[in-house]
């Protein structure tokens, strides 16, 4: 569970239109299985409310988005992980629009959710993304593959995900892998204002827009996920990776700060 006694993942009805979703785990907004429970119910909620047109994602931690998954509980998870899958599935088939406000950290998982939404922003100075999960001999088994290829092409995905690496917002605004990098102090307010934007225009017409560029650039084949999770266990379950990522569970807790704050330098060659 989490270190407080705060739901790891909280909702806000900024307006009838207008929800903001706000993921407090700390102290690294790991995604673990009460991250996923608490996040599934808020997603049930809103697809029960027809007033709802935008929804934006965000973090109260400056510093992380999303880490990562928490791997050491991959079993609680159940066998293929089948509510993220469905998650991620109904947030991009959502008659809402799905924005992420981006501050922070997001790695591994806490990347693959920011490319199932429909449209991200990010702070210019305070955003560090990437898949990390070459550096422990794993690939990234939720979706991120498939999803990043789409928005910045084969090689630039394969950039990112074969070299383990961090990238700043400028270089993921550049690949297309975010819409827009906005300057720290004004991305709150930017964010805000195009929500309310959104929030004010006729629901029917967002909904025609949405189901019509989804028909257009229908997302990844459940077959092929399926697949690239089934790989990603194969590699995760074999005796160096669990090697691996017990020296890192074993490290002092200053260490396990440094590698989470530095991950695209602690991976690769010192």
């Amino acid at each position: 569970m989490n270190e407080t006694s705060r739901p790891p993942v909280r909702a806000e009805r900024r307006s009838p239109a207008y929800w903001r979703v706000t993921f407090d785990n700390p102290p690294f907004n790991l995604y673990d299985p009460e991250v996923e429970a608490s996040l599934a119910q808020i997603v049930k909620h809103l697809e029960a409310d027809p007033e709802v047109k935008v929804v934006v994602f965000d973090s109260a931690l400056d510093d992380f988005f999303m880490a990562h998954l928490d791997l050491g509980r991959i079993p609680e998870f159940g066998e293929g992980m089948p509510i993220w899958f469905d998650l991620m599935d109904r947030l991009g088939r959502a008659r809402f629009i799905t924005v992420a406000s981006i501050r922070g950290r997001a790695r591994g998982i806490g990347n693959e959710f920011l490319l199932a939404l429909d449209i991200r922003f990010a702070s210019r100075e305070n955003t560090i993304l990437g898949q990390l999960e070459i550096g422990s001999g794993i690939i990234p088994g939720c979706g991120g593959m498939q999803r990043l290829c789409r928005l910045a092409g084969k090689a630039r995905a394969l950039e990112v995900i074969a070299s383990g690496e961090d990238y700043d917002a400028d270089t993921a605004e550049l690949y297309g892998w975010i819409n827009r990098a906005v300057p720290d102090a004004e991305l709150d307010a930017f964010v805000d204002r195009f929500a309310q934007r959104i929030a004010s225009f006729d629901a029917a017409a967002l909904i025609a827009i949405k189901e019509t560029l989804n028909a257009e650039n229908p997302p990844p084949s459940a077959e092929g996920l399926a697949a690239t999770y089934a790989r990603f266990i194969g590699l995760l379950t074999s005796d160096s990776v669990q090697g691996r990522l017990q020296l890192l569970a074993n490290a002092p807790a200053e260490l396990i700060l440094d590698a989470e704050l530095n991950m695209g330098e602690r991976i690769g060659p010192q």
